[in-house]
Formats: C-alpha cells, structure tokens, sequence
C-alpha cells in the first residue's frame, strides 16, 4: 500500500510540474553576437538563404546589412549597379519578411579597391568602423562575408584599429594544396577572391584582421538537392517558393539536381555556436600561418603569417536542419 501510495504522490507531481511548465510563457533567446553581415545579393542566390537565416536566428545581433559589388560582367547581373542592385534585393526580401526597415541595409562599393593603401569610402565602411569602435558593449563583433572583400579592406586601411575589436568569418579562397587538390575543371581564381583580389591581397598580406577562413573545398561540401528544397522550404510561405524558384531556375539551365549553398556556413559558425564555452565546436578548423596572396589570388608561403583558422570539415547536417527548421516559422 506505502508503494502505491508514493506512486501516486510522484505522479501527481509530475502531472503539476507539467502543467506548470504548460503555462509558462516560452522564454525568449537574447543575442549573444552582433554581427555584420556582407554579401553580394545580387549574385548566386545562395547569399539570400543565407540571409534569410540569419535573420531568422535569435542568437545573432544584427547590426548592418551590407550589399556588395560582384566582379565586372559577372553572369548574375552584369550591370554596373551590383551594389546597388544588391541592396534593393536585401530591402526586397526583408519586406517579404515583414521586417522592412528593422536593421540598417547598405550599398558597398560600386568597384574593387584600386591599389592597396586607398579604401574605397562608403556608408558600408563607415558602418563597419563604427560598429567596431563601439565601447558600451562586450558582444563579440563578426563581419560575416559571403563574397568580396571590399569593405572590409576598406574599413580596415582606414581604421586599423577594427582589428582588435572584430573577427573576420569569409566564404572563400582556393584549396590549400597541401591538403586536398582542386576539383575537376576549376576556376584558377577562386570566385569570392576574383571579386577584388586587391581587397583580398590587403586582408591576407597587409591586414592584422583575425580571420576565419572557409575555403572552397569546404564550401563545396554545402550540396542539398532541388528535392529537398522544394519538400523542405518551397511550401514556407511566400520567402520559401521565392528562394526555391532561384534554385530551379538556375537548375533548369543547368540540368543539375543539386545545388551549393555556399553562404550557409555564416550562420553555422557564428549563430549555431555551441552553448558552454561558445565555439564552432561542431565543425573542423586547423590553425594555420596565413598564406600570402599574389596577383593572381593563388597562395604563396608567408614564413611570417599570423595564425588564422582554415575551416575543412562543416556540420552541415545542424546547419541544414536548423534552416528548414526554422523556415517552418514563415508558413
């Protein structure tokens, strides 16, 4: 009878703290990061899913939004605009978020830098170094880029003091040789560093910018197919169809059924950040002196490099999960 008796006491308090957890208000998750987020929106789509994550991911701060300029004649939009034009796709899918005007949204730089000691002056590089300089905060600060250098550059030759109030997380740069070759008929010149190898030449070879680096072998490791797309985010409302009708577009030409969502790996290393002793704990990186960047942005050794973190194996299974996941919340 004793054991019947305690039975029902522990289950009447399990009942009670069920229900006491039922009428808890769900908690809200405040930011840890703030970050910076710059890339070029009027490129290959897969800066937009990227941004549509970030903006869906509670644990980031974000404190600027930045459109930046694509290489000339570049195949997405050859105009002489791609800034520009970026900026109105930022400002055009926010508003189909209902978040119009809920983070400041810039223009970069209309070209590359054009040697390396003058920056190309914009709101964009005024943004950046104001952010950085701040002293009313202890938020880590990441500029997130997802295509060319430029502002960062700029920012940086005009206040080098940003370099010890942020960390630089960039989408690009060739396979580091000794380690794995480049695939099969690649581009010499790396896509994200063709953009402004100048820009990218000062950040490497001139720059004490603390770097983390997600080379193309590495991003090329972010592969979801259009099946799973159109499954997955296609039905979340209005921003889901618009991301997915990109891809098979872009697929239909090409007559392909996977795509890289090479940006991805921006919020993978900065929101989904483990939660004790805050790291990319769930992706690989090694510690490596940082190459030298010639003018053709291959790599030569510099015995004299500061250590930066060279990303090579990414949890991309987190990272998509926690995309479609969180489209679920635009139906």
């Amino acid at each position: 009878m004793k054991k019947i008796t305690c039975l029902l006491i522990a289950l009447c308090l399990t009942m009670a703290t069920s229900a006491q957890l039922m009428e808890r208000p769900p908690i809200e998750l405040k930011p840890r990061i703030r970050v910076i987020i710059d890339n070029d929106f009027g490129g290959d789509p897969d800066g937009l899913f990227q941004l549509v994550h970030h903006l869906l991911s509670p644990s980031v701060d974000i404190r600027a939004i930045i459109g930046s300029h694509l290489k000339a004649g570049d195949g997405f939009d050859a105009s002489l605009y791609t800034a520009t034009n970026a900026k109105k796709h930022i400002e055009d899918l926010m508003d189909m978020m209902h978040m119009k005007g809920k983070y400041p949204v810039y223009a970069g730089a209309g070209t590359g830098l054009e040697n390396l000691t003058t920056p190309q002056p914009s709101e964009a590089v005024e943004a950046i170094i104001r952010e950085a300089m701040r002293e009313d905060t202890d938020q880590p600060l990441y500029v997130v880029c997802g295509g060319g250098l430029t502002e960062i550059a700029s920012a940086w030759l005009q206040e080098p003091r940003i370099a010890e109030k942020l960390i630089l997380l960039w989408i690009g740069g060739m396979e580091y040789p000794d380690r794995i070759l480049p695939p099969p008929g690649y581009a010499r010149t790396e896509y994200n560093t063709a953009i402004d190898i100048k820009a990218v030449q000062v950040v490497f070879n001139q720059s004490n910018l603390p770097i983390w680096q997600v080379p193309r072998n590495t991003y090329r490791q972010t592969l979801v197919t259009l099946a799973e797309l159109k499954q997955k985010v296609a039905s979340c409302g209005e921003v889901g169809k618009f991301l997915v009708d990109k891809i098979e577009f872009l697929l239909n030409m090409l007559g392909a059924e996977t795509y890289i969502l090479g940006d991805s790996p921006l919020v993978l290393l900065t929101a989904l950040q483990s939660i004790f002793e805050a790291d990319t704990s769930s992706s690989q990186y090694e510690l490596r002196q940082s190459p030298w960047i010639n003018n053709e942005g291959m790599y030569e050794i510099n015995r004299e490099g500061r250590l930066i973190r060279v990303y090579h194996q990414l949890d991309t299974r987190m990272m998509f999960e926690d995309l479609f996941a969180k489209m679920q919340q635009l139906k």
